[in-house]
């Protein structure tokens, strides 16, 4: 298996720090607002990859946490005339039913920064003393960047190239710096905000250093893989980078995973634009599935652009492969028991080079779009080769490898069978009872009744299926 590594700018084989195990970890939102796509791009890209690392046999520790102090946190809070603690508390349970909706599992842990403090202290305290950090008139303390000799080697970026360049490239930070690119680790306290005790002032931290912290606490000072989005490249991880190697004298993580953007009508997302949709906006016009498909559908370090041409044929692409799937359940309850025919046996071993396809195509970097490819092709082969006449063996056998690899990628495609109601049913046979009699204006009645309630029915060479509007 091989991963685009940020550091390298190259694939590399990966090796984990410890035999069968993956420590990963992945920035999490903050959570002032509901998330939006953007923020659910990194989630479902590499709760992928984590699936499919369990998939291998790895035993996955995945860690993604939740900023939960911030500007924005506090300035939501002052309008709403509560704690800050209200508002994040409230975005990360709207965060989690999204998460769910789309098919991300939980974290092992989910830490959150105000639960860290403590932790962020001492590493803090830590800097200090090995003359990686210092502590000015105010009390903010800063992480004294040129002391670091290896910053910029995530984003490759030259500390003088940054010095003289974009202010935009400038680490931000507050005034009393020894050096413009140094950057803050604490912050004295301002009216109106949450603040904890510190040796240097009551304040609260960077940004930064939270992760530092949550990563070296719940995955060990050196990790496996740290995750997220390309626009964390620099500084956020660059500066995590910095006090991590310097605090602890080790490499920090050995492979750096950035997922590219996601733009909305070939723009960059941007809610300072109004150019930008919420996980629950999508959810109001599709099944959230749908948006996970469609995001699965390009390779994760590629740009994305949302449309609604591309949410439709993303619906329709997950469609094939839940249609094939409930074929494959409705013809087996009424298949033959058994052990499958040599023809099938031989056929059962075709249908296994898909599945290498889809192993080879995750093997290359996660590339879950030609994953999905290798699907297809599976469902194709299936709806070819599967009949009425066919064994439940076999069909079980498919439509298993079909739900397996969908299941990887984090896709539901088996849908559970729903319940009628009897008085339903009872026109379902009706109807049928009607068609057999050549009574075809009672049958079209029926339908028209059921289509009022939301009731869809197909009439296939298998016989009649039925679905909720």
């Amino acid at each position: 298996m091989k991963v685009f590594n940020t550091l390298s700018r190259q694939k590399e084989e990966f090796v984990p720090l410890q035999e069968g195990k993956v420590s990963m970890y992945v920035c999490g939102p903050t959570v002032y607002n509901l998330i939006h796509i953007g923020n659910a791009r990194p989630m479902v890209v590499f709760d992928t990859a984590r699936r499919y690392m369990e998939h291998k046999g790895y035993a996955v520790n995945y860690v993604s946490n939740f900023t939960d102090v911030d500007d924005k946190i506090i300035k939501k809070a002052n309008e709403e005339g509560v704690d800050p603690s209200v508002i994040s508390e409230r975005y990360i349970a709207e965060c989690k039913k999204d998460m769910e909706a789309l098919n991300v599992k939980p974290a092992t842990v989910h830490p959150k920064a105000t639960e860290e403090i403590d932790g962020m202290i001492e590493m803090i305290q830590t800097l200090i003393d090995k003359g990686h950090a210092y502590v000015a008139q105010d009390g903010t303390v800063y992480f004294k960047t040129r002391s670091f000799k290896d910053y910029g080697k995530l984003s490759h970026k030259n500390l003088d190239d940054l010095r003289s360049g974009e202010r935009s490239l400038l680490v931000s930070g507050e005034e009393q710096k020894q050096d413009p690119l140094d950057f803050v680790l604490w912050k004295p306290k301002k009216e109106g905000e949450p603040y904890w005790e510190s040796p240097w002032c009551e304040g609260r931290p960077g940004w930064h250093i939270e992760c530092s912290v949550m990563s070296r606490k719940y995955l060990g000072e050196e990790i496996d893989i740290h995750a997220g989005g390309e626009d964390l490249i620099f500084p956020h991880h660059e500066n995590e980078i910095a006090q991590s190697e310097a605090a602890n004298d080790k490499e920090f993580a050995k492979y750096w995973m950035h997922n590219a953007f996601l733009n909305i009508n070939n723009r960059k997302m941007s809610k300072s634009a109004g150019n930008f949709f919420t996980v629950r906006d999508i959810s109001e016009k599709y099944d959230l599935q749908v948006l996970r498909f469609f995001m699965l559908s390009a390779h994760y370090r590629s740009p994305l652009n949302f449309s609604a041409d591309l949410m439709e044929a993303a619906k329709n692409g997950l469609d094939r492969i839940v249609s094939c799937v409930g074929n494959l359940s409705f013809l087996m309850e009424n298949a033959a028991d058994g052990e499958m025919s040599v023809d099938e046996r031989r056929l059962v071993e075709e249908a296994e080079t898909y599945v290498t396809k889809f192993d080879e195509a995750m093997d290359d970097d996660i590339n879950t779009a030609d994953a999905i490819s290798a699907i297809f092709e599976l469902v194709k082969f299936t709806n070819t080769n599967v009949s009425e006449q066919s064994g439940k063996a076999f069909i079980r056998a498919l439509k298993d490898e079909i739900v397996m690899l969908s299941d990887i990628c984090g896709l539901i495609v088996d849908k559970k069978e729903e319940i009628l109601e009897t008085e339903i049913e009872a026109l379902i046979q009706e109807r049928q009872d009607a068609r057999k009699a050549k009574n075809f204006a009672r049958a079209d009645e029926i339908r028209d009744m059921l289509a009022a309630q939301g009731i869809i029915l197909e009439d296939t060479r298998e016989g009649v299926k039925w679905k909720r509007a």
